[in-house]
């Protein structure tokens, strides 16, 4: 029996869960996110879409938050000269911020599409790159990223493997800002642990960036390169996380000339992989903790509040109109005006 037929038979899979499977709507066997609440076996786009493609609501009723679909974007990094990609999209005919997610090689986890979902439902137009099946990207880049971790101190993003996942997610991005509907003056990029460092050299190559938004992230090589970002930076670590707190140092030594770019949350005791519902460091408290400081932390930098208009001029406390017929006080120096006919100054 192959691996992922004993993913396929495990008794109770857990809600959030990605395993391999049939889906319930295409039929096709593949990478499936797992509903056991709602006994549903979905793959990516149909998951992302459930809300409404199945949707039992009468004609007239108000459209879904987002939608989502599977783009195509030019890049220089594959043979094949194009990538696939997911973007989701708010309905709301207004121009969007953007986010750009960027996954390590593990491709689309739960929490990759977790933040996308909950980005998305917040406003955002997000992009996330289908590295998984992406022509010429495979087990080396993985093992490229792993042993810059593991031996050298951190990701080595000057590496031609670790260089190739850069590059593809700055096509990604610069793809997403030519799309209809978005603002590209208001443009984010976020990623966890691997994909974090992976969005820091993203970061640190990109001017057009409004903000950055890491979660535990791995250190990377050079110790420096966060001294490249000139946009307000949020990293989100746990306290019991040794990874993370590597990277943290780094970031903070970079962040020292400029105190208000940086922002660090620390979350109590959380692990490593804190956000991934199908793990074990998953924890919920910590994990809605943690969305929500990255939300506000993007909504602030990307929906800042619409300026409020001028106030009316007030009078001065105490001023009263004078009464009809009475003289009007004069000002020292200024010229009289004419008076009314049948006031007393004109008899």
């Amino acid at each position: 029996m192959r691996d992922d037929d004993r993913m396929l038979d495990l008794p109770a899979p857990e809600f959030g869960s990605g395993v391999i499977g049939v889906c319930d709507i295409c039929g096709t066997r593949q990478a499936v996110i797992v509903l056991a609440k709602e006994r549903y076996r979905l793959c990516v786009i149909d998951f992302l879409n459930k809300a409404w493609i199945k949707s039992d609501k009468p004609p007239g009723s108000p459209a879904p938050v987002y939608r989502s679909e599977r783009v195509e974007f030019p890049t220089s990094v594959t043979p094949t000269q194009h990538a696939p990609a997911i973007v989701l999209t708010p309905t709301k005919t207004v121009r969007h911020p953007v986010v750009l997610i960027t996954p390590d090689v593990y491709g689309l986890t739960t929490t990759v599409l977790d933040a996308a979902i909950r980005f998305a439902r917040d406003g955002f137009e997000v992009l996330v790159p289908e590295v998984g099946k992406t022509d010429g990207l495979g087990p080396g880049h993985h093992l490229a990223l792993r042993a810059g971790a593991t031996f050298r101190g951190g990701v080595s993003v000057r590496s031609a493997r670790v260089n190739e996942l850069v590059r593809l997610y700055e096509d990604a991005f610069a793809f997403l800002l030519t799309r209809e509907m978005v603002d590209p003056a208001r443009s984010a990029v976020f990623g966890t642990s691997y994909g974090a460092s992976l969005a820091l050299a993203v970061a640190a190559g990109n001017t057009r960036l409004s903000a950055v938004a890491l979660a535990y992230p791995i250190p990377v090589r050079p110790n420096d390169l966060a001294k490249l970002v000139n946009v307000p930076l949020l990293c989100v670590a746990g306290t019991s996380d040794r990874h993370a707190a590597r990277a943290v140092r780094q970031l903070k030594d970079a962040a020292t000339p400029l105190p208000p770019s940086f922002e660090l949350a620390e979350i109590p005791d959380a692990r490593h992989h804190f956000l991934a519902r199908d793990l074990r460091a998953y924890d919920l408290d910590q994990a809605e903790a943690a969305w929500s400081r990255i939300l506000a932390f993007l909504r602030a930098r990307l929906m800042p509040p619409v300026p409020r208009p001028p106030a009316p001029p007030m009078k001065p406390t105490g001023a009263l109109d004078p009464a009809p017929g009475s003289p009007r006080p004069t000002v020292p120096g200024a010229t009289p005006s004419a008076t009314a006919p049948g006031s007393p100054a004109s008899v």
